[in-house]
């Protein structure tokens, strides 16, 4: 689910000291400065941008939206009951996701009739939300997923397998692992045996992160794809031995950088890693003229510790692209919802 969210690939992206390529701080501390006040008035300014979103009719600001109120449950709560019947398969999707990761036990009822949803991969999501509510939902389906032909059907039941953590699943992971896909284009295929190692690693079949960290060393400009979603599972499965690397990734330069969705996925990850400094690379893109790109931007700094990333985001906040603006208020959200009121860290260098 975490892979909806405009990023690389709902979601979704980090970075240490030998990166730090961009302008220096004039101390050797910074920290970004959110008094109570503050903090209570940009958390409620993000509060009301997204749950404008999530009431809208845009399909795709409501699922970016609900994912972006996860940390204010009982304020989505009432906005999933009734995006479980929406009309948009993507929006009952992630309605349905995020009953189950949020454990919402009182909706999971209003989740039972997607168990015969259209869509295959709202009914895998409807089984991930009852059985993460404690609740009794046949995972068979979720196995005839893995046998599917089509590659993003595999991986959307990888996920899932792997946010469910039961580890019988285990072998049939690593069967589909071993399945190739004639009909599939490479990267369809490279993409989902990512998934699949990434929900291995999940359920305790530690082996199956080379897989990930093979996907560090792109050498093609066709491996970018495969790469930024790397990033993105080692920074949700916690491998800190692949800190250097990511480092690596975004300390590039000349003809060896890489694009700056890279470069902020790396930034993300290694700031879910326990190293936040990568605000340098969300500061140098946050204008960028792709709102894609101002969206991750956003995304770093609500989980970065840059003097400025509480200005920076009330900006996005305004962003000509309503995309944005909900990244933004996401961000803000978590931000505003983090440890004290002011934090320091030491600077890169």
């Amino acid at each position: 689910m975490r892979r909806t969210l405009v990023m690389v690939g709902f979601g979704l992206f980090a970075i240490g000291c030998a990166s730090a390529t961009g302008p220096r701080p004039a101390s050797s501390r910074v920290a970004p400065v959110l008094d109570p006040a503050g903090r209570a008035a940009l958390a409620e300014e993000a509060l009301s941008i997204l749950t404008d979103a999530a009431l809208g009719a845009d399909p795709l600001l409501k699922a970016n939206a609900i994912e972006g109120l996860h940390p204010a449950p009982e304020r989505v709560e009432p906005i999933v009951r009734a995006a479980l019947a929406d009309e948009n398969m993507g929006v009952r999707f992630v309605a349905a996701m995020t009953v189950g990761k949020l454990g919402l036990r009182d909706s999971a009822v209003f989740v039972e009739p997607l168990l015969k949803d259209p869509a295959r991969e709202v009914r895998a999501a409807a089984i991930y939300a009852i059985r993460a509510t404690g609740g009794d939902a046949d995972p068979t389906p979720l196995a005839a997923m893995l046998e599917s032909p089509v590659m993003r059907e595999r991986a959307q039941a990888a996920f899932i397998l792997g946010e469910l953590g039961d580890p019988s699943a285990v072998p049939l992971l690593r069967s589909a692992a071993r399945r190739g896909a004639p009909l599939a284009r490479p990267i369809e295929d490279r993409l989902a045996r990512l998934q699949i190692a990434e929900a291995l690693v999940k359920l305790g079949d530690l082996d199956a992160i080379e897989t990930v960290r093979a996907a560090l060393f792109p050498s093609r400009p066709e491996d970018l794809e495969a790469t930024a979603l790397a990033v993105q599972i080692i920074g949700s499965v916690g491998d800190r031995r692949s800190i250097d690397q990511l480092v690596y990734l975004t300390a590039r330069e000349g003809p060896e950088r890489l694009p700056a969705e890279v470069r902020l996925a790396a930034a993300l990850a290694l700031a879910k890693l326990g190293n936040p400094r990568g605000w340098f690379i969300a500061e140098e893109h946050w204008r960028d003229p792709a709102p894609a790109i101002r969206a991750q931007s956003a995304f770093v700094f609500g989980e970065t510790l840059g003097p400025e990333n509480a200005d920076r985001l009330r900006a996005l906040m305004g962003d000509a692209s309503p995309l944005v603006r909900v990244a933004a208020a996401a961000a803000a959200l978590r931000l505003t919802g983090r440890g004290p009121t002011t934090a320091s860290v030491d600077s890169p260098g």
